[in-house]
């Protein structure tokens, strides 16, 4: 891929993804082909501020889970109705690294 498109595609799309996995994805994108440009452009990633925000006031519920894929955990969460509360605060911290890892996940499906 050309290094424009790559550099414009890390600065927009940086804060989906944790700071460790940003030169790995800049090596694997000059690597990939022009034509997985596109798919990965039309990667749906999801945005870890917004999950944080669904997490303090739905996470009791599992919405948080639902929200970045994670449908098992998700159904697991709204029936112990967070873990009695604990899980919903372990989630507090780490929604957001768990909201990374899926969007690495997401974008590295369409480069393989």
């Amino acid at each position: 891929m050309d290094q424009s498109r790559v550099d414009i595609y890390i600065a927009t799309n940086a804060k989906h993804f944790e700071s460790h996995q940003i030169p790995m994805l800049r090596d694997q994108l000059m690597n990939a082909d022009d034509s997985k440009f596109l798919m990965i452009q039309a990667a749906n990633l999801k945005d870890p501020s917004t999950a944080l925000i669904i997490s303090i006031f739905g996470g009791s519920y599992g919405i948080d889970r639902f929200y970045i894929g994670d449908a098992g955990l998700g159904v697991a969460k709204l029936l112990t109705l967070g873990g009695c509360g604990i899980w919903t605060i372990v989630d507090w911290f780490n929604i957001q690294s768990a909201t990374k890892k899926k969007n690495f996940e997401a974008v590295q499906k369409f480069l393989f």
